[in-house]
């Protein structure tokens, strides 16, 4: 295998798939020839759209400081996408054999050389359809690390349901974040889990997978409220998951959550906040808005739960929910090659997609 397809976005608006040619595997490393990957539409299509912080701002790693007008990321995007599955075609290392089934994060690219001491790689049951591996690497620990903050906030962390067994749960977001979250939630033995959106194909979604389904525009803090009663002035959902990144859906979050709850945040944002308004449920009631962002889980957790254990969970959330998830969260299987055409089509809203999967030659073998 001498060159690979990779998917690139060359100028905003545009997406191509180029050939390039597949650098020397040296010793240590492996050659990946992909099967399937994934298209997390809410991350990616800011490139395409062109208002992801990255391409205006750039993060000073030491201080922690966006800085305004230097663009992290410049046109063109080389790399995009990080739900992987691919089968090892050559390994240079006995920690890996030929033939090998893997999950990893390398973007839409049909072949990858792959280093596997600085990269994530998580080898696959051999019984897991491709298709549901693409949740595994990075999308599905991203849903875990928002489990385990909530459960770092309830108190000392035995196990990822910490936070939400027995408990009231809302999840703000009908994407396939939120619902993988809302599925997590459930699995670990969340009392009841609603899910409110705004688009009425996710909501009946939702209720086909059994959550609470509720309008995001109707005000499902009323709802809840009235709805989930601990005692006197004490009203609301134990946690929320915010999983949309608008600043409608966070406000919706904080108006939800009980006196003293949480909001737990992964939702990437990629405007201002102009709706969410701090001086009223978030400053009266005492929330806290804590945020799950997947490159940090909480604090004093990293020993324990590095990212391997939140594919871990993955795998098990998987194991438990394989029908589902196939059903319900992947509504679109495509050839590699017709990627360009579906991501145009969703960045135009003229396509509604949950999750799309497309497949390389080695996937449809």
């Amino acid at each position: 295998m001498s060159t690979r397809r990779n998917l690139i976005v060359p100028a905003r608006g545009r997406i191509e798939i180029v050939d390039e040619e597949v650098p020397a595997v040296p010793e240590g490393g492996l050659l990946l020839e992909t099967v399937a990957t994934g298209l997390s539409a809410g991350t990616e299509l800011a490139f395409v759209k062109g208002d992801h912080p990255g391409l205006h701002s750039r993060l000073d790693p030491e201080l922690g400081l966006f800085h305004r007008g230097v663009p992290e990321q410049g046109y063109p995007v080389r790399r995009l996408g990080y739900m992987e599955v691919a089968r090892v075609v050559r390994s240079c290392t006995p920690a890996f054999r030929d033939g090998d089934v893997l999950a990893a994060a390398y973007g839409h690219a049909t072949a990858h050389v792959a280093d596997p001491v600085t990269e994530h790689l998580v080898p696959l049951p051999g019984d897991l359809d491709p298709l549901l591996g693409v949740f595994v690497a990075h999308f599905g620990p991203i849903c875990a690390n928002g489990l385990l903050h909530a459960a770092a906030d309830a108190g000392p962390v035995t196990a990822l349901g910490d936070g939400v067994a027995g408990r009231l749960v809302l999840v703000t977001g009908a994407g396939p974040i939120g619902l993988l979250t809302a599925l997590f939630a459930r699995f670990l033995g969340a009392r009841e889990v609603a899910v409110a959106d705004a688009d009425p194909r996710r909501r009946a979604l939702a209720e086909r997978l059994g959550f609470l389904p509720l309008d995001l525009e109707d005000d499902p803090g009323r709802t809840l409220k009235t709805r989930w009663r601990h005692g006197t002035g004490d009203h609301g959902a134990d946690v929320v998951f915010q999983c949309r990144g608008k600043p409608r859906a966070l406000q919706a979050a904080l108006r939800s959550v009980r006196p003293q709850g949480t909001v737990v945040d992964l939702a990437f944002y990629t405007e201002g906040a102009d709706a969410v308004r701090l001086g009223e449920e978030f400053h009266h009631n005492g929330l806290s808005l804590r945020c799950a962002q997947i490159g940090r889980v909480p604090r004093g957790l990293a020993h324990d739960w590095d990212r391997h254990r939140l594919s871990a969970e993955t795998l098990r959330l998987l194991d438990a929910h394989a029908p589902e998830v196939r059903e319900h969260l992947i509504t679109d299987v495509e050839d590699f090659e017709e990627a360009p055409a579906l991501m145009g089509e969703v960045a135009a809203r003229r396509r509604h997609v949950l999750t799309a999967v497309f497949l390389t030659g080695a996937g449809s073998r």
